[in-house]
């Protein structure tokens, strides 16, 4: 009888939401309004940002699927933007 290889535990891939916002320097400059925020679904992400977008001059809100174990990141799916968003990479 011979003893095979356990097979690697699989670690599951989580949805990453986060929710940002921008306001304008007196030079007209973009810079974050306070750190990304991660949110714990994409209902109270897009509300959150609605209700966001009328205090700052641009909020965004994403999705994308995670691993942040392996540091993986799948593709951006954008939930809500409205006002002016400096590009993000």
């Amino acid at each position: 009888m011979s003893v095979g290889q356990l097979p690697e535990p699989k670690i599951p891939k989580t949805q990453l939401i986060v929710l940002m916002a921008f306001d304008k320097t007196e030079e007209g400059e973009l810079v974050p309004a306070f750190e990304a925020r991660e949110m714990p679904d994409e209902r109270r992400a897009i509300q959150t940002a609605k209700v966001m977008s009328h205090r700052h001059d641009g909020v965004i809100a994403w999705a994308r699927d995670a691993n942040p174990a392996l540091g993986e990141f799948g593709v951006s799916e954008e939930l809500f933007r409205a006002g002016d968003i400096p590009d993000l990479e």
